[in-house]
């Protein structure tokens, strides 16, 4: 499935916004399919305008999408906008998928949310109230919690000042835990370019919190 194909929905079903949601797991199986059918079967069924099947697909996928999402893009509002519409092209395009043992539809997905995060970066900032951090808690047991809070901002801090590429490059082999290799399919380079990217970016992130948090290796 192609992610910059985008066909529009099948005459006579709903806009996907309206009737595919990707929130909430619906209840009991799909006729004919099993109570685990695979992404295939499911997107195969997308591709009929099955609502059920769609909703099953997103919440398995959805959650960890928008978690990349939020970790690539720092705000929770503008990551459910991009799984959003990375959902939207998974209902839309479903009939363009086709299965052949190789490609696995949550890499292609991923691909697809990390290209939005990267063009939704690129457009001008807004900060609105969710920047806004809450008052601390003036009390004793405060204390850890807001050098544990400055401590991950300094972290988040640093990977944001990174080239483009490093940064998707340590949230996905890191933060996703995903292998070199699933890496190179989803930001389409080699494996031994991820690599290099990873390699780049310890180096970097390594001077840039020298002396601020402790080397744990992790980075």
């Amino acid at each position: 499935m192609d992610e910059s194909v985008q066909p529009q929905p099948r005459e006579g079903t709903a806009s996907a916004s309206a009737t595919a949601p990707y929130g909430g797991n619906p209840a009991g199986t799909l006729r004919g399919l099993g109570p685990e059918p695979g992404d295939d079967a499911l997107l195969a069924r997308i591709a009929q305008g099955d609502r059920q099947a769609f909703a099953l697909l997103a919440a398995r996928h959805a959650p960890k999408a928008m978690k990349l999402a939020q970790r690539v893009l720092g705000n929770a509002a503008d990551a459910d906008e991009v799984v959003q519409e990375a959902m939207l092209r998974v209902w839309t395009g479903a009939k363009n998928w086709i299965p052949d043992g190789r490609a696995r539809f949550s890499t292609w997905l991923h691909r697809v949310v990390v290209n939005l995060c990267v063009d939704r970066r690129r457009r001008p900032a807004f900060a609105g109230l969710d920047g806004i951090p809450e008052p601390p808690d003036p009390t004793p047991s405060a204390v850890n919690v807001m050098a544990r809070q400055q401590t991950a901002k300094l972290v988040s801090q640093a990977l944001a000042e990174l080239p483009e590429r490093q940064r998707l490059a340590v949230t996905l082999c890191y933060y996703e835990e995903r292998s070199a290799a699933d890496a190179a399919q989803i930001l389409s380079l080699s494996v031994s370019a991820v690599e290099s990217l990873l390699a780049r970016a310890r180096r970097a992130l390594r001077a840039r919190l020298s002396g601020v948090v402790q080397d744990t290796g992790e980075v």
